[in-house]
């Protein structure tokens, strides 16, 4: 079973001080994953499996690259396999690189909150485990304000249907480490791969 209780620093694999290295082009978009242009802007978005997450922003206009990886834990360049033990404290996180000429945060946020089960603490439907937990990691505090904001709103919503409370982690400044290659773009690559996408039905008031 997949642990449910975040770990701490001093219990957290060591993980590795090599990066692991990736195609830096997005296979769909044909744009770089690793730096953002000039004027761009950078999010970082946890819904569960990143696999179904990833396809969900990489459809946005707007959206200039998506990646795939790992933050909000101790273990430095986490491997998936680590990952997935609940022991590195990390969350599964899809990296969006946005042009906020064409596409607001709000907007990002929006889908975000729409397309995930943000009451759900440490899973995803039946993904269970500390690796599927909501989260949003973001660029600057005035970010997180817009982000805390965004959140009230939705809670409002929720309230509204009797569903509970929001369970979503808000950070800024957090470490993102890419998944492996064959992560990256999963669902382009294996069109028939599982995605385990799925909100409450609930529309973002946004």
């Amino acid at each position: 079973m997949r642990s449910t209780v975040m770990i701490s620093a001093d219990e957290a694999l060591s993980g590795r001080s090599e990066a692991i290295v990736i195609n830096p082009i997005n296979a769909v978009l044909g744009t770089s994953m690793l730096e953002a242009p000039t004027g761009a802007r950078v999010v970082y978005l946890g819904m569960g499996c990143f696999w179904g997450a990833e396809r969900v922003f990489w459809q946005q206009a707007g959206v200039i690259s998506t990646a795939v990886g790992y933050g909000g834990g101790y273990t430095p360049n986490p491997s998936y396999e680590e990952v997935c033990t609940s022991n590195t404290g990390h969350t599964e996180l899809v990296k969006v690189i946005y042009d906020p000429t064409q596409v607001t945060l709000e907007a990002l946020l929006a889908l975000f909150w729409e397309k995930h089960d943000p009451t759900q603490a440490m899973r995803q439907g039946n993904d269970i485990g500390t690796q599927y937990r909501s989260a949003i990691f973001l660029e600057s505090d005035a970010d997180a304000v817009l982000a805390n904001g965004t959140k009230s709103a939705y809670q409002q919503a929720l309230n509204a249907k009797g569903l509970g409370a929001i369970a979503t982690e808000i950070a800024v400044q957090v470490p993102f480490y890419f998944a492996e290659d064959y992560h990256q773009q999963y669902l382009h690559k294996n069109p028939a791969g599982y995605c385990g996408i799925g909100g409450t039905g609930v529309v973002c008031p946004i």
